[in-house]
Parts: structure tokens; C-alpha cells; sequence
């Protein structure tokens, strides 16, 4: 996946450029932080290493210590300057090497930034972004391949984004950094180096707002973060067998698009749901429930998610890719709900 190029022009008829996501995200960063002496970026190995996959590759001679600043292993600590910054009127970007890492941080994020606003009555506010790498990479062993979107998504006061495309990771992070809530973004290692078109002008993309990756009728395939890839596979192989599936990359996790998943069902009357989670109390279950209520009348066919087996990720290369959802696993489902 680290070498592939998408194929997903954004509709705009601008000036475009192939660039991979790390340089899409540096990319975001730096114009914001142009843009707003407030902006500043912080984490472990951000400034003199470029980066621990060097998405900040040159900002600290750009912006200087006093902006890209370097921590020591300590995620509790640096969040929590993070949020006292934020709360004093910064807007800081707090790098996670992964969002493993953040449960250390996880007092900062979930009791502190996502609650400052309501407990002081609206007098303080914590504009600030929380990125990182998310998910499964290759072989990290089961400390370091959790899916921690749900978790985010469950608490009131954070906004919760997973993007896929170069496109979107630019468009978004630079919606997020100019958000006044806190963001918790998601990244994925696998994808670092994976290219897309990128417009050289600047935009942004705006959260909450799901895309429809690939136009379909028949079904419709929902998923975000890297699994958009695996699912835009499958869904050239059930074309190939004459079925026509609708892909919907969510984007954002809270708030999510409901609009978006309802206009799709009022065509295809059937939905998967892929993710990279266990099931249990997982943001597919939730979306299954939310769908099953909500647009019951649409539906043909019960909702079908593909989910991780509940265990812990092992180290194996063989197990491990027998516990990530899959391309067949994807036809078979869509299959299974179209029969």
C-alpha cells in the first residue's frame, strides 16, 4: 500500500499535483501555521528527526524550536502543556508516534480538552489537534495495532476525523487546526507514503462531511481511514460480477454525516460496514444500530459488518492477516446481503 498512487481526483478544476500523504500533512501544518503565529507543533521527535514518518520534514528549520518543538517520551506531560496552551488561547498540534501512545495522555484528552468548555461555562475553550497514526501497521504486536476511533467518538467535546486520501488529509487537518474544539485526527502508518492528487492552491475540506468514493446502486460499502482502499478494491471485483457498489468514506466520525449514509440507502437498500475494530461496542456497532433505526424503511436486508475477531492483534504476519478485514471478506458480504 506504501508505494500505490489513488485515482481520486477531487471535483474542483484546479492546478494538481501528485504528493504523498506525509507531505500532504506537512503540507497542512505549515500553511496554517504561515497563516497563525498561534499554530505550533509538538511531539516526540517532530523537529531535529523530521518526524517519526517525516510528516514535519523541514518545519523546524522553517519555524524553529520555539514552534516545532521536540518532547521527551512522555505523552501525559506534552498533551497536557498541549491543552494549557490551547486553553490560554494558542492552537497547538499534538504529534502521538501512535495513538497506542495516547492512553498514556488519556486524563489530558478525554477528563481536560474535551470537557473545558462546558465546566467553564463557556469561558474557555481548547482549540487544539491530537494526530497521529491509528490501526494496524506490519507487525507491531498487539500494544501497538489498536483502532481507537470508538473510544474518541464515545466522548461528547471531542470532533473525531479519519481521513483516507492525500486530498482529504490536507483539506481536513487544515479544518481541524482552525476548529475551536479539539480534534482528535487519525493518520495510518501503512499509508504515509501513499500519493494522490493535491490541489497547489489552498482549500480546506469541511468535517463532517462524508465522500462518496465510488457511485453505485446495488449496495453500499461504508468505511474510513485506510480500509477505503481494501474497499474500493472489492468493489472493482464485484463489478466484474456485474454488481454495483456505492463507497462511502466517512471522513469524520463525530460528527458523521447521517445525510450522507441515507441518500446512498434510498438507492442501494443494503449496506457493509467495514472497520478495523472488534465489534464489541465498536463504531460499526454503532453505525449498524443507527442505521437499522433510523432508515429501517430503506433497508432490504439486515445491516452486515465486517469486524476484527475479538483478540488481541498477534505479532504473526500469517495471523495478522487473518485478522484485518479483507477484500474477500467485503464481496462475500455484499454478496451475502444482495442474495
Amino acid at each position: 500500500m506504501q508505494t500505490e498512487t489513488l485515482q481520486n481526483t477531487p471535483s474542483e478544476q484546479v492546478a494538481m499535483r501528485e504528493i504523498a500523504i506525509r507531505d500532504a500533512l506537512r503540507e497542512a501544518m505549515s500553511e496554517e501555521m504561515r497563516l497563525d503565529e498561534r499554530v505550533f507543533l509538538m511531539g516526540e521527535e517532530v523537529g531535529h528527526y523530521n518526524g517519526a514518518y517525516k510528516c514535519s520534514r523541514g518545519m523546524l528549520e522553517e519555524f524553529g524550536a520555539d514552534r516545532v518543538i521536540d518532547t521527551p517520551i512522555a505523552e501525559n506531560g506534552f498533551a497536557g502543556i498541549g491543552v494549557g496552551a490551547a486553553m490560554m488561547g494558542l492552537r497547538p498540534i499534538i504529534e502521538f508516534m501512535t495513538f497506542n501512545f495516547s492512553l498514556v495522555a488519556i486524563d489530558q484528552i478525554l477528563n481536560t480538552a474535551a470537557k473545558a468548555h462546558l465546566m467553564s461555562a463557556g469561558q474557555l475553550s481548547c482549540p487544539m489537534v491530537f494526530r497521529g497514526a491509528g490501526g494496524a501497521a506490519y507487525q507491531l504486536g498487539a500494544q501497538h495495532a489498536n483502532s481507537f476511533e470508538q473510544f474518541y467518538a464515545n466522548t461528547p467535546g471531542l470532533i473525531v476525523v479519519a481521513p483516507s486520501t492525500p486530498y482529504d488529509m490536507k483539506g481536513l487537518l487544515k479544518s481541524a487546526i482552525r476548529d475551536d474544539n479539539p480534534v482528535v485526527f487519525f493518520e495510518s502508518e501503512l499509508t504515509y507514503s501513499l500519493k494522490g492528487p493535491v490541489p497547489e492552491e489552498e482549500y480546506t475540506i469541511p468535517i463532517g462531511v462524508a465522500d462518496v468514493k465510488r457511485e453505485g446502486s446495488d449496495v453500499t460499502l461504508i468505511t474510513w481511514s485506510k480500509n477505503v482502499f481494501l474497499t474500493l478494491k472489492a468493489a472493482e471485483k464485484l463489478a466484474a460480477d456485474g454488481i454495483s457498489a456505492e463507497v462511502i468514506d466517512l471522513r469524520s466520525l463525530r460528527p458523521l454525516d447521517t445525510e450522507a449514509i441515507a441518500r446512498s440507502l434510498k438507492k442501494t437498500n443494503r449496506t457493509v460496514i467495514i472497520q478495523e475494530q472488534h465489534e464489541m461496542a465498536s463504531y460499526g456497532a454503532f453505525l449498524s444500530h443507527h442505521i437499522s433505526t433510523e432508515l429501517f424503511d430503506y433497508l432490504d436486508a439486515p445491516v452486515s459488518l465486517i469486524s476484527c475477531p475479538d483478540v488481541p492483534m498477534p505479532y504473526s504476519k500469517a495471523l495478522e492477516k487473518v485478522i484485518l478485514p479483507s477484500e474477500e471478506q467485503v464481496v462475500e458480504a455484499a454478496k451475502k446481503v444482495l442474495s
